[in-house]
């Protein structure tokens, strides 16, 4: 097998910085102040920013659910820290123009039998709109029928791509 200077294979990763889903990390944290600073800190001086943020408290401990501008690296952040992370794909939406553009989203995935496990806003501004991150039963069959009605879906290079200004 010939390895010329022309011979060269494009390679592509499974997953790549515009794939279509976002990736959401779940921290498990002990419910003490300052728990959370000490996760954000882990950021500091990395160039890495958090997109999304959503906490859900409970009685002994507390689940905290973000998005970063580069998933692979936080992960890499997370897991050298050794936190528990549960990492899962979400569905990132870019909403539409108009008075009610999240019940337009609401009502594309409930005309497709989908439900919404959990949604939130992203700090981010992607192309200068606002977005929102949505967990839903089925993400390929969500981001297909979002697609069809004309959404735009946001990526993870969407997120890194974002000037700091925007945000």
């Amino acid at each position: 097998m010939s390895e010329g200077s022309g011979s060269g294979t494009a390679f592509e990763t499974a997953r790549g910085r515009n794939y279509p889903a976002l990736r959401q990390f779940t921290v498990f944290l002990e419910n003490r102040v300052g728990q959370l600073l000490e996760v954000v800190k882990r950021f500091e001086g990395t160039g890495i920013r958090i997109c999304a943020l959503s906490i859900n408290d409970a009685a002994e401990c507390a689940f905290v659910r973000f998005l970063v501008s580069d998933a692979d690296r936080g992960r890499e952040i997370l897991e050298r820290s050794g936190l528990a992370i549960i990492e899962t794909d979400l569905v990132g939406i870019e909403l539409p123009e108009g008075p009610q553009p999240l019940l337009r989203v609401c009502t594309a995935l409930l005309q497709a039998e989908l439900n919404i496990v959990q949604a939130y806003p992203l700090f981010v501004r992607p192309h200068g709109k606002p977005a929102v991150a949505i967990m839903v039963e089925n993400i390929e069959f969500a981001m297909k029928t979002l697609q069809e009605k004309g959404f735009q879906m946001i990526t993870e290079g969407d997120l890194s791509d974002d000037p700091i200004g925007d945000a």
